[in-house]
């Protein structure tokens, strides 16, 4: 029987991988970080109110998670690298609308759906891309990529700013879409890997073969127990990951803190987010635990510290806390993606990858809302630290029984073929194949 696989070489052209997916990240998700510098510019253009202001950045966000599936079919149907480069022309489209600045709807289209799937169609394939070139170093090749996110934001933020003042927010649109053509050289950088046709006798075949499902969404992910837990652990961690951002320059600024002593909070959380990637990336490569159980460790702790936050009461002492935050969101956002190849396996990792983009998206709608439904209620912003913290603490609940899943799976089936990062014995059989 023969199937067509492709073994990830480890090596090599995956660093050029890399290299690519990292600059992708920085033209992407830096640029979403960034953009509340134009908040207060948008809002004074059109003058309207901060809630019909703020419906720019949600609808990018809401598009951006809603354009997974789409981004992970196309991958399949067409390839990465053609998506990668469309998206680039997306994202470069919206912000060269958006800098005409003919009205508010059209700054929800150009912003918010434009660059939304630009935003999506890039960074999704790209994702893919460094899981499909990498297995022994995935984790660690994946934390350098996705800490371009982090190395991009910090010197954003003061170049955005610049631009602004020099060129009016409109003028500062206009480059920064210029800037985001250079995803579609980033996507051309993206060479897919050949298919390498396999001879398999002696083993029986557990799964379907890849040519069968290649250019097919596998919707029937849905079906497998530990990845629908997977992704409610997926809700709930991005309920609690969205409100400390959004919450804490408010919460030092109740303190009496200076708005420019708050602001570099943020700018210290960028750096410590950026060490965590870096870090956890390696310690995965360590092998020392499995990657699910680390996850559980990194994201039960980072609850902790947000439950703790609100005993801090000066700048040092929230600074503290603010780099424990960073580094250990850093550490999960290093790893909880690639441990999706661990749960389906690398066949199934681009269809799973939309659907977790998908459906986690609910978390990152209901938790900011519901944090600042809190802090009106209570007229404390302590409490919107507590729901991060109780959100990102039972979510880790939910790692522990995907873990638990996933290895009763690998005891039924220890000739699978199925690739797992973590697993020696099914390892050593995925390289016989």
């Amino acid at each position: 029987m023969e199937r067509y696989l492709s073994d990830p070489p480890d090596d090599g052209y995956g660093w050029v991988v890399v290299t690519s997916a990292f600059f992708i990240m920085g033209l992407t998700a830096a640029v979403l970080k960034n953009f509340g510098l134009f908040f207060l510019e948008i809002q004074s253009h059109y003058d309207v109110l901060n809630s019909t202001t703020s419906w720019v950045t949600s609808t990018t966000i809401a598009v951006f998670h809603l354009g997974a599936p789409l981004a992970s079919a196309l991958s399949m149907h067409l390839s990465q690298r053609t998506v990668i480069v469309v998206g680039g022309l997306l994202a470069a489209s919206g912000m060269i609308i958006a800098s005409l600045g003919l009205s508010l709807p059209w700054m929800y289209l150009s912003v918010g759906v434009l660059q939304g799937l630009g935003v999506s169609f890039s960074w999704i394939p790209a994702n893919s891309m460094v899981s499909h070139y990498f297995r022994r170093w995935r984790p660690i090749a994946y934390a350098i990529a996705s800490s371009g996110e982090c190395v991009f934001a910090m010197g954003f933020s003061p170049f955005f700013q610049w631009l602004i003042d020099s060129y009016s927010w409109q003028g500062a649109l206009l480059i920064i879409g210029g800037l985001q053509l250079n995803l579609c050289v980033c996507g051309a950088l993206m060479k897919p890997l050949p298919a390498a046709q396999t001879s398999i006798q002696d083993k029986p075949v557990l799964e379907e073969s890849r040519t069968s499902k290649k250019g097919t969404f596998q919707w029937s992910l849905l079906q497998r127990p530990e990845l629908l837990l997977y992704i409610v652990f997926a809700i709930l961690a991005a309920a609690g990951f969205f409100i400390p951002p959004l919450f804490l320059v408010p919460y030092a600024n109740s303190l009496g803190m200076e708005q420019y002593w708050a602001a570099s909070v943020l700018s210290v959380l960028a750096l410590a987010d950026l060490l965590g990637r870096l870090a956890c990336g390696w310690l995965a490569n360590l092998r020392l635990v499995r990657n699910l159980q680390l996850l559980t460790m990194v994201v039960t702790a980072l609850g902790v510290v947000l439950l703790l936050l609100p005993i801090a009461h000066s700048y040092w002492s929230i600074l503290v806390f603010a780099s424990f935050y960073g580094f250990l969101f850093g550490c999960v956002v290093a790893i909880h993606v690639t441990i999706i190849v661990d749960i389906v396996g690398l066949e199934g990792f681009d269809s799973a990858l939309g659907l977790f983009m998908l459906l986690r998206s609910s978390g990152g709608f209901v938790g900011p809302p519901a944090a600042g439904w809190l802090v009106d209620w209570t007229h404390d912003f302590s409490a919107s630290f507590y729901l991060s913290g109780l959100c990102l603490v039972l979510s880790g609940v939910f790692v522990v029984l995907v873990d638990r899943l996933v290895e009763k799976r690998k005891l039924k089936l220890p000739d699978s073929c199925t690739e797992t990062t973590d697993h020696p014995i099914l390892k050593a059989d995925s390289a016989d194949v």
